[in-house]
């Protein structure tokens, strides 16, 4: 049976199809599709259901775009692939009426920069629209195109995360301007070209202070499906761990030589672990690791060379790693204990740990969950059920946490599917039409 807008009413199309089966009398399930039919129709207003109705009928063009989109790589370091695919989606946006813009940013960030398109008016909220240009795919990588696995799921770089959630923006968009929803509202869309590998706070100062001039912020990340939505996701930040020890022949190891740089460097790992490792929402991971009688490290290329002997104690040793948080109060508590582990030095070492700022986190605050709550009963008024809040425990850094302490925030409202990131990346299409036509009433209802 095709898939219509009805999909999940209070009698879904699998389990009228599973009475059939039974041998209830199609006279009978006819009836049953025209009530849930109803239902739904009484859920939503005339209007919405015109939206939904548009949403639809442009789905194959959206999809003809994704596909497009998809195919051209614009991984973070390919400069000239991101702004290509921004060109692409600039258009779309002048289309509908938005004034767009390309940010450029210090040539010493070496990034392609930003999509903006804004529109200004007086009704309703005024929102703020979180999507990105690149991917984690760079061109050095097998390329992967757009695929139509089958009837429910297509693959490609990038598919879900997150050029199947931009998409997810522009489609709603379109619905609601050719219903004329659009007039006197007030949209900024920023889609960044950098999120996969961003220059920090440092990138994101125009990115702020525009948010800082709306209502609401809703993030198009990859989304777990129609059932969950990210009210808080962790920040990110990283650490680097620097040991130097008394260098001498190894048969003196633990007397006058003292323990090595390695030994201390061991200590200090495992007595975060110890000291920390059961925190929630709390993880550090040591990403790097390297000692003996001399380290050297690119920051560049994150490629670092050692020499050391068996026989030698080691002089010197390098940890590099991250640290991921919900809030910033935990952020500063773990640093605390960290570097108070490390100044417990074993005899004849010295070790220092240095801390750099990356993405904050997004605290789970009850003006986010108020947002789910609207998205909830939107979601039950189309007959999709309810919408839950994902654990933030689940949820890695991403570019809406840089304005979540500033205005209300939901994340997660993209495109779903698997394995963002990996040559197995999917889209769920039949959820992806569901998706859009959720946003564009999720919009319209915001700004009325």
């Amino acid at each position: 049976m095709k898939q219509t807008f009805f999909l999940e009413a209070p009698f879904g199309v699998k389990k009228l199809l599973s009475f059939a089966r039974r041998g209830v009398g199609v006279r009978l399930v006819f009836s049953l599709l025209l009530f849930s039919s109803s239902a739904y129709s009484q859920s939503l207003t005339p209007v919405e259901q015109k939206i939904v109705e548009t949403a639809r009928r442009q789905q194959p063009e959206i999809e003809a775009f994704l596909e497009k989109v998809v195919n051209i790589n614009s991984g973070s370091l390919n400069k000239e692939g991101v702004r290509v695919v921004g060109k692409l989606m600039a258009e779309e946006f002048d289309k509908l009426g938005f004034k767009t813009e390309w940010v450029t940013l210090p040539d010493s960030i070496n990034r392609a920069g930003h999509l903006v398109a804004t529109r200004q008016g007086k009704k309703g909220k005024k929102l703020f629209l979180i999507g990105h240009l690149d991917t984690v795919f760079e061109k050095s990588l097998p390329m992967e195109p757009f695929t139509r696995v089958n009837d429910s799921t297509a693959s490609g770089q990038g598919v879900n995360d997150m050029k199947g959630g931009d998409m997810v923006v522009i489609a709603a968009l379109k619905a609601l301007n050719e219903q004329k929803l659009l007039d006197d509202t007030s949209i900024t869309i920023y889609f960044t070209g950098d999120e996969e590998s961003g220059g920090g706070a440092a990138s994101r100062i125009d990115f702020v202070e525009r948010a800082k001039q709306c209502d609401v912020a809703l993030g198009f990340e990859t989304a777990g499906g129609l059932r969950t939505v990210t009210t808080g996701r962790r920040g990110s930040s990283s650490w680097t761990l620097n040991v130097k020890a008394r260098t001498g022949h190894s048969s003196r190891i633990f007397s006058d030589m003292g323990y090595g740089a390695i030994y201390e460097a061991v200590r200090i790992l495992n007595e975060f672990r110890r000291t920390l490792g059961q925190e929630q929402y709390l993880t550090f991971n040591p990403g790097l690791i390297v000692g003996g009688s001399e380290v050297k490290y690119d920051d560049k290329t994150a490629k670092a060379e050692t020499i050391g002997k068996t026989n030698i104690v080691a002089g010197t040793a390098l940890v590099k790693g991250d640290l991921r948080f919900l809030t910033e109060v935990q952020k500063e508590n773990a640093r605390a204990k960290m570097r108070e582990i490390v100044d417990k030095s074993l005899p004849l070492t010295k070790a220092t740990i240095s801390f750099e700022d990356g993405i904050p986190g997004m605290e789970p605050t009850a003006a986010n969950d108020a947002l789910r709550l609207q998205l909830d009963k939107l979601s039950k008024d189309m007959g999709l059920g309810p919408v839950a809040a994902t654990d933030p425990g689940l949820r890695g850094a991403g570019d809406i946490s840089f304005v979540a302490k500033y205005l209300p925030c939901l994340d997660g409202l993209g495109a779903s599917g698997k394995g963002a990131h990996s040559i197995e990346e999917t889209l769920n299409t039949k959820e992806f039409p569901l998706l859009i036509q959720r946003t564009a009433l999720f919009i319209y209802r915001l700004t009325r």
